[in-house]
């Protein structure tokens, strides 16, 4: 019997080049993305902002959020391409926890 929903966590390194204040609406729109679309269990922004271990797009910075949802399994590469081609986010890495 195929599996029916599954708990993700989301890894999402934002860029700090625009600003603060255009980080953090990225960052709700991700959030209200995942609430649409699968049940949001946590956002854990404790990681906070950190330097990279190498300079991605000449940035040495970067804005850590972790989000933990539980999904129906063809979410996640919806959520995945279109964190790829949004502008402003650096890396981004989706596991089932």
């Amino acid at each position: 019997m195929a599996k029916v929903s599954a708990t993700y966590e989301a890894m999402v390194v934002f860029s700090l080049a625009q600003g603060e204040d255009a980080m953090k609406a990225l960052v709700e729109k991700i959030k209200s993305r995942i609430e649409k679309n699968a049940t949001l269990n946590e956002v854990d922004e404790s990681w906070g902002k950190r330097k990279l271990a190498y300079p991605i797009d000449d940035e040495t910075e970067g804005y850590y959020v972790i989000y933990s949802f539980t999904s129906a399994p063809d979410f996640p590469a919806e959520l995945e391409r279109r964190m790829n081609i949004t502008d402003g986010i650096l890396r981004s890495l989706i596991t089932v926890k």
